[in-house]
This record gives C-alpha cells, sequence and structure tokens, in this order.
C-alpha cells in the first residue's frame, strides 16, 4: 500500500516538527512537504499533491479558512484536516463551509490524528469530541423552513446583508443603520465567512436565493 502523503500547514515550526515526527513514527505515512503560512500551502499543494493537508487556522497572511477555500477549488482530491487550538463556532463552521473534511484540536492524541488522517482520506467526515457535540447541536437546533433565512448570522449582519443585497453601498448602510462605515465594513467581512461567500456580487445572490434584499 502506497503511504499516505501529508503536508503540514501551521505557522509554528515547532509544531510542525512535532507532527512530522508524530506521522514519521507511524506507518504508511510520508510528510512531503511543510508550509508556515497559507500562501505557501496552496502552492505546495498544487506542486505535490498530498492525499491530505494538516491545516492550522490562524497563520499569516492568507489563514487556513481561505486556504483550505483555495485548495478545494484548485486540488479538489486533496482531503483538508484542520488541526487548531480554536474550538469557537465561527471558526468551526467557517472551516467546514471552507470544505474542510475534519476538524482536530491541538493536544488530540496520536491515536485520535492517525484516525482523523485516515477517516478524511477515505472520504469520511471527522471531529474532536466537543466540536461533534456542538455540530450535532447547532443542526438539531437549526430553524425550521420559513423562520428567518441565514440563521448563522447574527440580526445586525442579516440587517446588513439585505442591505447589501438590495443594492446599498457601504456608506448608505452606515447612515441607514446609524453605523460607522468601518463597522459596516466589519459586519460585511464577517457575512462573508459565516457564507463562505467570495465577495459581494456572490453575497447578495446567496441573500437574494434567502430572500432577502427587498427593501
Amino acid at each position: 500500500m502506497a503511504p499516505i502523503r501529508v503536508l503540514l500547514a501551521d505557522d509554528h515550526p515547532v509544531v510542525r516538527s512535532g507532527l512530522r515526527a508524530l506521522l514519521e513514527s507511524l506507518p504508511d505515512y510520508e510528510v512531503v512537504a511543510e508550509s508556515p503560512d497559507g500562501e505557501s500551502a496552496i502552492r505546495e499543494a498544487q506542486l505535490v499533491r498530498p492525499d491530505v493537508v494538516l491545516m492550522d487556522i490562524r497563520m499569516p497572511g492568507i489563514d487556513g479558512i481561505e486556504a483550505t477555500r483555495r485548495l478545494r477549488a484548485a486540488v479538489p482530491e486533496t482531503a483538508i484536516l484542520v488541526l487548531t487550538m480554536f474550538d469557537d463556532d465561527d471558526t468551526v463552521f467557517a472551516a467546514m463551509r471552507a470544505g474542510a473534511q475534519g476538524y482536530l484540536l491541538k493536544g488530540a492524541e496520536q491515536v485520535e490524528i492517525d484516525r482523523g488522517i485516515r477517516a478524511v482520506v477515505a472520504g469520511e467526515a471527522i471531529f474532536s469530541p466537543g466540536v461533534a457535540q456542538r455540530v450535532l447541536g447547532y443542526f438539531a437546533a437549526s430553524p425550521a423552513a420559513g423562520s428567518e433565512p441565514f440563521p448563522e448570522l447574527t440580526t445586525r449582519e442579516r440587517e446588513v446583508l439585505d442591505l447589501v443585497a438590495a443594492g446599498r453601498r457601504n456608506q448608505a448602510i452606515a447612515e441607514e443603520l446609524f453605523l460607522s462605515p468601518k463597522t459596516v465594513a466589519n459586519h460585511i467581512s464577517s457575512i462573508f465567512v459565516k457564507l463562505a461567500v467570495a465577495d459581494r456580487s456572490e453575497a447578495i445572490v446567496r441573500a437574494r436565493q434567502g430572500g432577502l434584499g427587498g427593501s
């Protein structure tokens, strides 16, 4: 059986060396590249075509979520397993929407990392126990059809998205909602991440599909 080819994407050299040592102590693994940031992870993945990328979230430049999104488009055959210290809902769901197949927390035992890699390479989804409980809880608590669209957004973000979909520019939105233009821009950035959209036009399409933009 050919070894599982792994790319390590993490901005901490000590973490990368620890992961390399961990994987090299197990059968069936080959670390084919290391990257200290999202941009180089994208570049290296296209060059070496690994079976899986172990992806950190917080990295300089392009972060792990954006790198995941771009990698899913550029090398869709490569699985992505997030390995991070962040387990807040926004980060977890943003990674899932970007295309990550698994989400583990740093500090996971060797057996859990081994199982996680093998699972995502086999096309399965895997999460750390605490994350899995919250994912299940999120879907169990999702509003029924006919309720507010885009439940992942806050009320204010939904108001901003409604105005974006209606064709308002940031300054006009700021004036209508009595916010600063910077606050509006921050809300829009958060909306892009939560809806996994790349730009304003894609956000408008999603919003109108959800019934917003009639203002």
